[in-house]
């Protein structure tokens, strides 16, 4: 063989591995999932049982990929086909083949922030928690519907709601409907410090009852300075044995939300919500009550107060009487602002 043509197989040689090498870098390295001009980051969720068709069909669907042909050959040489796991997976924008092949294949699931708060109903509490994971709102329903499981929690069909805390969680979208559960009653219970507990044996009530009070606390008051002046009327008002009259309370029991004053009609309700018919606290809560609400209850405001009445300064505060002729006057006071309210408008 002549030099030259050495010379000349050696470049050539030269070249195809250079050009291999670029391919291959390429392949593995250049961005090629959510490449486009959409800066959001796609999930991508996996059910149990999907294949790689399946997974190849949904990231088509949403034009996720830009190449198929390189990451399905990536894919095919990592042996992805044979390892598909289900789950939820965020795909940042710009991913590179391996990068994205690594995560989908190992499990590296992202988890699911779950937020819930300013929730009433606990069919609300279900459709917020059950459309973010897999099991679903069906399965949800069913488990807190469900006397025997509620009971291993410590609670009712109806109290159970007081076992989820208003916050922030984080959970994988295929986490097992006992396991959600389980967690949910770990960070109950971490919550219910001892001081805590302490404080709630100290006013008389049991860790439901704190709650389902500070629900009707919080159905009155968003202000969480006045939250605590609030309790106290309630619980001044549950130790001398008088209704507690919570206009929230009458709200819950007639299910329509849209009301913005209580009117003699309502207090007619036959439910055992209407606290202005039926003395104590209700059966369960009227909202999911946050922490502020909670530890307003627990950290009660002492004084002799046992009405209150809107401000005249539309603030959302509140004015409070000892006597029921004082607030009478204090009523009447804000009545004449919202009447002047109205005509000025």
């Amino acid at each position: 063989m002549s030099r030259n043509i050495k010379i000349g197989l050696f470049i050539f040689i030269c070249v195809l591995m250079a050009s291999f090498s670029f391919y291959a870098w390429q392949v593995f390295k250049t961005p090629n999932l959510q490449v486009g001009e959409n800066d959001e980051a796609f999930e991508l969720y996996i059910p149990r049982g999907a294949t790689y068709e399946t997974v190849m069909d949904t990231l088509k669907k949403h034009d996720v990929v830009h190449d198929e042909m390189s990451f399905r050959f990536l894919a095919k040489l990592m042996k992805y086909p044979q390892s598909v796991k289900y789950g939820r997976y965020v795909i940042k924008p710009k991913t590179g083949n391996y990068a994205a092949i690594v995560k989908l294949r190992s499990g590296d699931q992202d988890p699911v922030k779950l937020t819930f708060n300013s929730i009433r109903l606990k069919e609300d509490l279900v459709k917020r928690i059950g459309n973010k994971l897999e099991f679903g709102t069906d399965t949800l329903a069913g488990l807190l519907g469900d006397p025997a499981v509620t009971k291993q929690y410590g609670f009712d069909t109806t109290t159970i709601v007081c076992m989820f805390i208003p916050d922030t969680y984080e959970f994988f979208w295929t986490v097992k409907p006992k396991e959600f559960l389980d967690r949910m009653a770990k960070e109950y219970k971490n919550f219910w410090t001892e001081e805590r507990r302490r404080k709630a044996a100290a006013l008389g009530l049991s860790q439901t009852e704190v709650q389902v009070l500070a629900s009707i606390v919080e159905g009155e008051t968003k202000k969480n300075d006045e939250k605590p002046r609030v309790a106290g009327v309630y619980l001044n008002r549950l130790k001398q044995g008088m209704k507690l009259e919570a206009d929230p309370t009458l709200i819950f029991a007639a299910r329509d939300f849209s009301i913005r004053r209580v009117l003699n009609v309502h207090k007619g309700i036959n439910s055992p919500y209407n606290t202005y018919r039926y003395a104590g606290l209700p059966p369960g809560p009227i909202y999911l009550p946050s922490e502020s609400s909670i530890d307003a209850v627990l950290n009660a405001e002492n004084h002799n107060y046992l009405y209150f009445v809107a401000r005249e300064d539309f603030s959302g505060y509140h004015n409070f009487a000892r006597t029921y002729p004082e607030h009478l006057a204090n009523a009447r006071i804000y009545q004449r602002a919202l009447n002047q309210r109205k005509i000025m408008r």
